[in-house]
């Protein structure tokens, strides 16, 4: 519960009137809000939410902060409005002020592939010692981040935010807002080159978080993955180390007979048993580091195995869906040379014997854009699939690089779209088939999904085990 009081004194805004009801939450989408809500309206790129404030009093909101020319423009006599200079400052200054309420540990994920992942994973693993907040969804920008503390019971046990960025600098103040206690770094690897000199300097911006880390805090760290002794240098504090390749203080390895089994070895030598959700490697490392998380604060390995037993992955990465007897693996929120990687070395062993690639273009590649997507191809050609699909202008390196690899032409389409590729799979999957869908946002390809399950007439989705 926020006071009108505190909110006015963390933003240094003045209030038109008073509110009438208690303030519960702070929203900054006005679909969001209701009784005990006060609605947010922040200025962005595409829209401005001033235009939105009367919309969400008419829905019942308890209030709004505004900026001082919307105070007064159209909206009911008598609303509560907070005025404050700028309201996207107010929001990172209502975001600390209530940080510093908040009395349990907090863990900051960072990374470029798997961040969300490890951060839910760690919640769930962690929620055996207590209340646990967490981010919501992948808000982890200088929007996100904010959002999400306000939206954190401040007594919990723990608070598990994932934090993000794709320009240099962007992660010293989301780190000075969140002050974590604890840092845990997912993969580090080539993802938004556009912006930035090289790898290095990517892995020089992820170790801001590890900076942050107060002298007796913890870092969570792969040692037998790249830019681990840059990392472990940028930590003031204790470095736990997690492996499936070198020694480790948690080494895990995977289960022969049973790809979805991760055994991992802790430091004092006892073993934990994880069942996982999801087949592949990337999954393996990304439930280590949430394991180590959860021993680290004291959570026995019953409970840690089942709360991994329990997760269930979130949307597009790399969950399977069963529908109309075909298995589809839909990893199609975002694409990198290392997920897309990851994601062709895991779908190989898939247990499908028809098995179909369906990749669009990974984007904010930079200069180097079409030889990565080329090299992405190249390592397709290498698979056992009966058809590769290539989707959108962007990944055309990519079926350059698989038939210069060798790949057969005649296995291999162009399709420049997702409606395109549906209607050719529709054609050509049958029952017992799988496909892994792959490809960066902003190609939508998960649209392909979509199509071909209206094509085909295909029931609601099911789970597939």
């Amino acid at each position: 519960m926020f006071t009108p009081e505190q909110l006015a004194a963390w933003t240094g805004g003045r209030w038109t009137h008073p509110p009438r009801a208690p303030l519960l939450a702070i929203r900054h989408d006005s679909s969001e809000t209701g009784p005990g809500v006060l609605f947010l309206a922040v200025r962005g790129e595409r829209t401005d939410g001033h235009r939105f404030v009367a919309d969400a009093l008419a829905r019942g909101a308890e209030g709004a902060i505004v900026e001082p020319a919307a105070a007064t423009a159209g909206l009911p006599a008598g609303a509560p409005l907070l005025v404050v200079g700028d309201t996207r400052r107010a929001l990172l200054d209502l975001a600390s002020g209530h940080r510093a309420r908040m009395t349990g540990r907090i863990v900051g994920v960072t990374g470029s592939v798997g961040k969300t992942t490890v951060k839910d994973l760690a919640a769930a693993v962690l929620a055996a010692a207590g209340p646990v907040a967490r981010t919501r969804g992948n808000f982890n920008n200088d929007l996100g981040l904010p959002l999400s503390l306000l939206a954190a019971d401040p007594s919990v046990a723990h608070g598990v935010f994932e934090i993000g960025m794709n320009h240099p600098g962007e992660l010293a103040p989301l780190c000075r807002l969140l002050r974590p206690h604890w840092g845990v770094m997912a993969l580090v690897g080539p993802v938004h080159l556009e912006f930035f000199a090289g790898e290095a300097a990517i892995a020089e911006e992820k170790a801001t978080l590890l900076r942050a880390l107060p002298a007796d805090g913890l870092a969570v760290l792969a040692a037998d993955e790249p830019w681990f002794d840059l990392l472990r240098a940028a930590a003031p504090c204790r470095v736990v180390t997690v492996a499936l390749d070198t020694p480790a203080d948690y080494r895990g390895r995977a289960d022969p007979a049973d790809p979805r089994r991760l055994l991992v070895t802790g430091p004092d030598g006892a073993g934990i048993d994880c069942r996982l959700p999801v087949r592949g490697q990337p999954m393996l490392r990304n439930a280590l580091r949430a394991v180590a998380a959860g021993r680290e604060a004291g959570v026995s390995a019953e409970s840690i195995a089942g709360a991994v037993a329990a997760f269930e992955p979130p949307p597009m990465r790399g969950g399977e869906r069963a529908i109309a007897g075909v298995t589809w693996v839909n990893d199609a929120y975002n694409s990198s040379p290392v997920s897309l990687q990851a994601a062709l070395e895991t779908f190989a062993v898939h247990p499908a014997r028809r098995r179909w690639v369906v990749v669009g273009g990974m984007r904010e590649l930079g200069r180097s854009g079409a030889d990565l997507q080329n090299e992405a191809g190249r390592q397709a050609a290498a698979g056992p699939w009966t058809g590769i699909v290539v989707v959108g202008a962007l990944a055309a390196p990519v079926a350059d690089g698989a038939v210069g690899a060798g790949w057969p032409a005649e296995r291999l389409w162009r399709c420049d779209g997702p409606p395109a590729a549906a209607a050719l799979l529709a054609e050509r999957l049958r029952p017992g088939d799988a496909v892994l869908l792959k490809g960066s946002r902003g190609e939508r390809m998960e649209e392909v999904l979509a199509e071909w399950a209206r094509l085909a007439g295909a029931p609601a989705e099911a789970p597939a085990h």
